[in-house]
């Protein structure tokens, strides 16, 4: 599966990394380090789309390919 399109067992980590990032960025308000504020928006963003990508993929039903089997010469 490509990394970009995101797993669903990335889900609660990318919970945990998330609500770091919003503590950050609550920290980064109060010291007004605005530098640091646009740096966690956009990881924020980051971490948004991956958990979308993942819940998407979490609700795709698995599609069978079945068993190869090779074929016998003619």
């Amino acid at each position: 599966m490509p990394e970009a399109a995101g797993h669903p067992k990335m889900l609660p980590r990318l919970a945990e990394i998330e609500k770091d990032l919003i503590l950050r960025r609550s920290r980064a308000e109060e010291e007004q380090w605005l530098g640091e504020i646009e740096g966690i928006d956009m990881t924020l963003t980051f971490v948004r789309t991956k958990q979308a990508d993942a819940a998407r993929t979490a609700q795709r039903a698995p599609i069978a390919l079945g068993i190869p089997t090779t074929r016998r010469p003619e």
